[in-house]
C-alpha cells in the first residue's frame, strides 16, 4: 500500500514537471521568435478572452468575432496555434459562408443584362390564359398579348407556357361538353327499389338532356345486357332518330353487347369515369327527384305496382313539375296562365295520390 502511494506521488510530480517544461519552452519560443508573430498571437488570445468574458454564461461568438477569425486566417499563416474556443473546421465554415455572402451581394449589385425580365403581372396573365384555354398554344397566347399592348417575343411566351401549372380540371371540360351538346345527349342508368317482401327491383330509364324528358323507363328483377338492348330499341322505336351521344356509367350490365347496340342504332356511346357519378349528373338528379317526390313515401309491392307508380310520376314530372334547369318550366312545356282577376279562384289538383298538387285558375 505504501509503495503504491509512493508511485502515485512520483507520477504526479512527473506530470507537473512536464507541464512546467512545456510552459518554459513556450516562453523561450516566444522570446526568441520574430516579433511579427507575437502581435497577431496576442490579438487572437485577447479576442478569445474577451469573448469568454462577454458571452457568459453561454459562449456564443458574434459576427464580429467570426469576421476577426476569417480575416486572421487570411492574413496569418500560424492562426491555428492560438485557437482555443472553436475548432479549425468551424473557422473554415465561417470563411466559406462569408465567401458565399460576398459573391451573392456582388451578383445582386451588378447591373443585370440579357433579356428583359417578364413581370409578375404578365406571367400571371399567361398562366390565366393557359388555364382558361387549354387548347391554345404559345402563338395564340402571344397574339392575344400583342393585342393587349404587351411587347414580348413568342419564345418568351412559349417558355412561360411550359411552366404554367396545369391542374387536372376534368369537371370544367366535361361541363363545357355537356352544355355545348345538351340537345344531342341522352343518358341511361339504373336505380334500385326495395319491395315489401325484401326483394330488389331494378328501374331502368333513358333521359334526354335537352328538356330533361324521360324517353323510356321500365322495371325488372333480373337486368342483363339483352334486356337493356331491348329497352334501347323501345326507347327509339317507330323509326325515331336517337340522340347523337348516349351517356352511361361503367356498370357491368352495360357490357360490350350494349355498346354495339348503341352504335348500331347510330348513336355514339360515352362512358363516364370510374366512381364519377357527377359526370352523369342529369340522370343522377332525376333519380334523386323520383326518390324524394315518390319512392320515399310509398312501399312498393311488386314490379307491376312500381311500374304503375313510375308511369304516374313521369306524367307528373313532364306536365306539372317545374324544373330549375329549364327556367322554372316543365319538360313538356307547361303554359303559364294569365293573372287571375277578382272573382277567379285558384283550384288545386292532386297528383300522385295527393303527395303533390298542381294549381290552376278556375274558368
Amino acid at each position: 500500500m505504501t509503495y503504491a502511494m509512493a508511485g502515485l506521488a512520483t507520477s504526479d510530480k512527473i506530470l507537473a514537471m512536464i507541464v512546467w517544461l512545456r510552459h518554459f519552452l513556450g516562453w523561450l519560443r516566444s522570446v526568441f521568435c520574430a516579433r511579427e508573430h507575437l502581435i497577431p498571437e496576442n490579438l487572437a488570445l485577447r479576442q478569445q478572452l474577451l469573448a469568454l468574458h462577454t458571452q457568459r454564461p453561454r459562449r456564443r461568438l458574434t459576427a464580429s468575432h467570426k469576421l476577426f477569425w476569417v480575416v486572421l486566417r487570411k492574413l496569418w499563416a500560424r492562426w491555428k496555434e492560438p485557437l482555443i474556443l472553436v475548432t479549425l473546421r468551424t473557422v473554415v465554415g465561417w470563411h466559406r459562408a462569408g465567401f458565399w455572402l460576398y459573391w451573392n451581394w456582388l451578383s445582386r449589385a451588378r447591373s443585370r443584362g440579357g433579356r428583359k425580365p417578364v413581370s409578375k403581372e404578365i406571367r400571371a396573365l399567361i398562366f390565366q390564359m393557359v388555364a382558361e384555354n387549354p387548347t391554345w398554344g404559345a402563338p395564340r397566347i402571344h397574339g392575344e398579348l400583342l393585342k393587349l399592348g404587351f411587347d414580348l417575343s413568342e419564345p418568351t411566351v412559349s417558355r412561360w407556357v411550359r411552366r404554367a401549372p396545369r391542374p387536372p380540371d376534368p369537371a370544367r371540360r366535361w361541363l363545357t361538353f355537356l352544355r355545348n351538346h345538351h340537345e344531342a345527349i341522352a343518358a341511361m342508368d339504373f336505380f334500385t327499389v326495395p319491395t315489401l317482401t325484401f326483394g330488389v327491383l331494378y328501374c331502368f330509364f333513358v333521359i334526354g338532356h335537352d328538356r330533361r324528358r324521360i324517353l323510356h323507363h321500365n322495371v325488372t328483377r333480373n337486368p342483363n345486357a339483352v334486356w337493356v338492348a331491348l329497352q334501347l330499341h323501345k326507347a327509339w322505336e317507330c323509326g325515331e332518330q336517337p340522340e347523337r351521344f348516349l351517356l352511361f356509367d361503367r356498370d357491368a350490365k352495360f357490357s360490350a353487347d350494349v355498346v354495339s347496340t348503341v352504335k348500331a342504332m347510330g348513336s355514339q356511346p360515352i362512358r363516364t369515369a370510374f366512381r364519377s357519378p357527377w359526370q352523369n349528373g342529369i340522370a343522377e338528379r332525376w333519380v334523386g327527384s323520383v326518390r324524394r317526390d315518390l319512392l320515399d313515401h310509398v312501399i312498393v309491392l311488386n314490379p307491376r305496382h312500381l311500374r304503375r307508380l313510375l308511369n304516374e310520376y313521369v306524367r307528373y314530372y313532364h306536365e306539372d313539375r317545374t324544373h330549375l334547369g329549364l327556367g322554372k318550366d316543365t319538360p313538356g312545356g307547361r303554359v303559364a296562365a294569365s293573372a287571375p282577376s277578382s272573382g277567379h279562384n285558384v283550384i288545386s289538383l292532386p297528383r300522385l295520390g295527393g303527395l303533390h298538387h298542381r294549381y290552376t285558375v278556375a274558368a
